[in-house]
């Protein structure tokens, strides 16, 4: 794929989402969608193509073809390793975790870990009247 819009359409029929769902969740209108699928916008704007790149569950940069490196990894804290063990997580979770800082800091014990997964998860909760 070697365009912004062949990679748009892609991302969203490999999502299976209707161009109408999308156009709709980004808040664009089906039409500008449809010009931007088929070339006709050469440049979404940058707000576009994060809306879009958000809808589809991608980066801005998956968009526009260009190689991301992922951030190095980070050792998981022994607390964190507790917690994870002991909810049994999946790996995916664990390593998202363990990225996180707030003021430089993380979590200290299993429990703080517990308490901020639990506050992510709630965070994220599908609609379920969508």
């Amino acid at each position: 794929m070697d365009t912004v819009a062949e990679r748009v359409k892609q991302r969203r029929m490999e999502k299976g989402i209707t161009a109408a769902d999308l156009a709709r969740r980004a808040g664009i209108s089906k039409a500008y969608l449809s010009e931007i699928e088929n070339g006709k916008v050469p440049r979404p704007s940058a707000d576009v193509l994060y809306r879009l790149a958000t809808e589809l569950g991608t980066t801005v940069a998956d968009l526009l073809g260009k190689p991301v490196q992922a951030p190095a990894a980070r050792s998981i804290p022994d607390a964190l390793r507790q917690f994870a063990e002991a909810e049994e997580l999946p790996e995916e979770d664990v390593k998202m975790l363990a990225q996180i800082r707030f003021r430089g800091e993380q979590p200290k014990t299993p429990d703080d870990w517990r308490f901020l997964y639990d506050a992510i998860k709630r965070s994220v909760r599908k609609d379920v009247s969508s």
